[in-house]
């Protein structure tokens, strides 16, 4: 779980009082104009010493004068005033300090307050995977009570780049175990963890917290592209260190959770809201999602800053359609990354676009793709449904680009653009194909490996694939049918479980036994070494052999 929020300092009757610094414009969410927050947010000041938030009143249109805490941020350099009501649904939220606020006039702003959804209640239609079915499990003798998909490795050349596969093992017929999965590049299980009855997992990656290598994942409940749940941070002996499921009363989707380096978490959240759709097909009650950004701190889980896409792109840029039945997921964020200025980039599947986000003010400073992009180029720079949009090192964009549900071309392609930020020009530099001429319906993810190589996961088609810079096919690979992986990816881990490996005899003859082994998570067994006699104090080694794969038997 995660620590407690600390307060800093007292409340007096909606007052906060200390005096203001001549510092810089202070950064707020929700960012005034805000016209969807949730009516249990908090209001989070940035670029500024708690001690001089100075004077704060709040005030609901309904809900009148509210009363609150101030707490710190971790790192200093903010804090969060936490209401001990809640605000009323539809009410306009007023403001006023005596603060240098961007986007404010004299320190004073408003924002509204919108109803808050039930993200997991979102059925967005997505296609399933082409191939459906019970699909092949693992069995092993010394773990029965663990049944992970198979994976199946096709293709493996010299060439690829250290680390291990990290997938979710996700069946989308809701039959077998699932959890987060890690292979090695034989396709043997090297860790799963069943997430339980209907509970899914996306989103297994390792990362850096505090200075340490973490395992994070999200685990929840999930219908056909949204979710509802928590993100959860491990250590390398699998212990967790936090679950985070959300700021202002939300819970966390599955799309996204970065841990950024000042140690701050970077989440995103669907809320369906009602809207009038009557003038775009839909009806008078129709609803339409809300994509949310969310960097929380960690440390205390306070909220540090807000984005809404309603308020910021309009309903009319998107390519989905407005259903009468289904809520209308007309922006659909799947990717947050940090630019290498620190501000945002933020994937959007249904507009087919990339924005840049200023992660002080929310303001989108540039739009790459979609009806109103801010760069031309040429035809075959052109993505559509893409996902997983990141700055790499030379300071290109890479993403997957869906290209389908419904078909924009005949395949879908690991895709690098080179973006010139003063003539606004996008042009396309690398494409990767699957041999097979892969069209993924949805999810995806592109990778650029330490050493050069592209680890591209092919979403709901299954596969993975490592590729040379300039497109050689390396390491080709597949999980079961009737599973698929929101994400696939190369990466470096040491697992060192505080549990003990598990070990079956069997008893072949009266001469011989059979003896399996395995140490689920553990990355550092080598061999294993057999002892035995007639008490447990006086055993020897009879046997020792090489580790084969999860499970050794000798």
């Amino acid at each position: 779980m995660t620590k407690p929020l600390l307060p800093i300092l007292a409340a007096l009757g909606g007052l906060l009082a200390a005096a203001p610094s001549a510092a810089a414009a202070v950064t707020v969410s929700p960012q005034p104009g805000t016209p969807t927050a949730s009516y249990k947010t908090q209001i989070s000041f940035r670029d500024i010493a708690p001690a001089d938030v100075g004077r704060v009143r709040v005030t609901g249109s309904r809900s009148g004068t509210h009363r609150g805490r101030l707490l710190a941020h971790s790192d200093g350099r903010g804090a969060s005033l936490v209401f001990d009501e809640d605000f009323r649904r539809g009410e306009s939220v007023l403001v006023r300090t005596g603060l240098d606020i961007a986007g404010a006039r004299d320190g004073d702003y408003r924002f509204k307050v919108a109803g808050l959804g039930n993200a997991s209640e979102i059925l967005l239609g997505l296609q399933p995977p082409t191939e459906l079915g019970r699909g092949k499990r693992e069995r092993f003798r010394s773990r029965r009570d663990l049944s992970p998909p198979q994976t199946t490795i096709a293709r493996r050349r010299p060439g690829t780049a250290p680390g291990l596969i990290f997938l979710n093992g996700r069946n989308r017929t809701g039959r077998g175990q699932q959890g987060p999965l890690i292979v090695d590049d034989r396709g043997e299980v090297v860790w799963f963890a069943p997430a339980g009855e209907r509970r899914k997992v996306a989103d297994l990656r390792t990362q850096t917290y505090r200075g340490r290598p973490v395992l994070t994942y999200w685990i929840g409940r999930a219908r056909q592209g949204s979710g509802s749940g928590e993100n959860v941070i491990l250590d390398q002996a699998y212990r967790p260190i936090a679950r985070l499921r959300g700021g202002n009363g939300y819970r966390a989707d599955l799309h996204e959770f970065l841990i950024t380096p000042q140690d701050t978490a970077i989440q995103v959240i669907y809320n369906p809201l009602a809207r009038d759709l009557s003038a775009m097909g839909g009806t008078r009650r129709s609803r339409v999602v809300d994509s949310i950004v969310q960097e929380i701190d960690i440390a205390t889980g306070l909220v540090m800053f807000e984005w809404h896409s309603l308020g910021r792109v309009a309903l009319e840029d998107s390519y989905d359609k407005v259903s009468k039945t289904l809520p209308f997921d007309y922006f659909h964020i799947n990717a947050v990354s940090l630019d290498t200025d620190g501000n945002l980039l933020v994937s959007a599947r249904e507009t087919w676009a990339v924005y840049k986000v200023d992660r002080r003010t929310g303001a989108i400073i540039w739009t790459l793709g979609g009806k109103r992009s801010d760069f031309r180029g040429t035809p075959d720079a052109r993505f559509a449904w893409q996902h997983d949009a990141e700055r790499r090192p030379d300071g290109t964009i890479s993403l997957f680009d869906n290209s389908a549900a419904p078909p924009v071309r005949e395949r879908s392609r690991g895709l690098v653009l080179a973006l010139d930020e003063s003539a606004m020009t996008v042009r396309a530099v690398s494409q990767y194909h699957h041999p097979r001429d892969l069209l993924s319906a949805n999810q995806g993810s592109f990778q650029t490996l330490p050493n050069g190589n592209v680890f591209i996961g092919w979403g709901s088609q299954r596969y993975f694939s490592e590729y040379t810079a300039d497109g050689e096919l390396l390491f080709d690979g597949r999980i079961s049918a009737a599973n698929d992986h929101y994400r696939a990816t190369r990466l470096s881990w040491v697992g060192r479980p505080l549990t003990g490996p598990a070990i079956t005899a069997q008893a072949r003859s009266a001469r011989v036994t059979a003896v399996y082994a395995s140490y689920n998570g553990a990355t550092e067994v080598a061999r294993w070494e057999v002892l035995a006699g007639r008490r447990r104090d006086a055993l020897a080694p009879v046997a020792t052999t090489a580790r084969t794969g999860f499970e050794t038997g000798v």
